[in-house]
């Protein structure tokens, strides 16, 4: 792995990296156990770029068995220290309907049992052992990312909407009709459910994370009928996975150079001694 690079990670399906050329499988382990799957190691507009299937190949892992962990370890291991993390919500707004695209600044964790910090103070596998440290966390996404993101979609004629909170639930189940009104009434605006600890994990390790959430539907208490299919989620997003593909990848042209980073994210272990190194 010593000439296995990357500066920007994408965590979504391999709709985002199977057409590119000259894309190296590269498989990583971590004190975490093994990521969803291997990297796949591309170049866009320049730019080197870390690809991982969030639910590995085939869509195989349910959201509450991702190693979360593993795999944003994974990514910065290999040099990235920017993610993209495209992924499918419902809307709970009529606004927010199939096809939008909402780019979110605030984020609700409603999971039960995933591992969800670094900073544990448990004896690793490799016998390091982390400090418990408290992440700061009042703004879980780059604000440069979030321009960044927002400026390519509005370059592709896709009006994503600036802002909104995404709740996120357990899974692998969707919402009841009584659950998604109540997400609905506390005025957040999409629920998904891989947003977190994804994001809060990123920021563990200093990395700046931008969610872009495609609306695939609107969850089972804002429509009628028979509620949310997984039939129906897949179809949304295979309609809209080309233009995000687009939308990605004018994104990451413009993110910042790592060297340029000077966002929250970076500074988000200052004055803590964290009991291990970071790859």
């Amino acid at each position: 792995m010593a000439n296995a690079n990357a500066e920007i990670g994408v965590i979504g399906g391999s709709g985002f990296y199977s057409f590119l050329e000259d894309v190296t499988e590269v498989p990583v382990e971590t004190p975490y156990g093994s990521p969803s799957d291997s990297l796949f190691l591309g170049e866009v507009a320049g730019r080197k770029v870390a690809f991982l299937p969030r639910h590995g190949r085939g869509h195989h892992i349910p959201p509450h068995r991702i190693n979360y962990r593993a795999n944003l370890w994974a990514l910065r291991s290999v040099g990235v220290r920017q993610v993209l993390g495209p992924c499918a919500v419902g809307g709970l707004r009529p606004e927010y309907g199939p096809g939008t695209l909402l780019v979110p600044d605030q984020l609700v964790d409603r999971t039960k049992a995933r591992e969800q910090t670094y900073f544990d103070g448990v004896e690793r596998a490799d016998g390091a052992v982390p400090r418990v440290v408290h992440t700061t966390f009042a703004d879980p996404y780059c604000p440069a990312g979030r321009s960044v993101a927002l400026k390519a979609a509005r370059g592709r004629d896709w009006e994503a909407v600036d802002g909104g909170t995404m709740v996120v639930i357990e899974g692998p189940r969707f919402s009841t009709r009584a659950e998604s009104r109540w997400h609905s009434g506390a005025g957040w605006s999409v629920v998904g459910m891989t947003g977190h600890p994804e994001a809060v994990l990123a920021r563990e390790l200093a990395l700046c994370y931008t969610s872009l959430s495609l609306v695939t539907d609107l969850d089972a208490g804002a429509e009628t009928g028979d509620g949310v299919s997984h039939t129906e989620v897949m179809r949304v997003f295979g309609e809209n996975v080309g233009r995000l593909r687009e939308v990605l990848f004018d994104a990451v042209a413009a993110l910042p150079a790592t060297a340029e980073r000077d966002c929250l994210c970076v500074r988000a272990h200052d004055g803590w001694n964290l009991g291990i190194e970071l790859p």
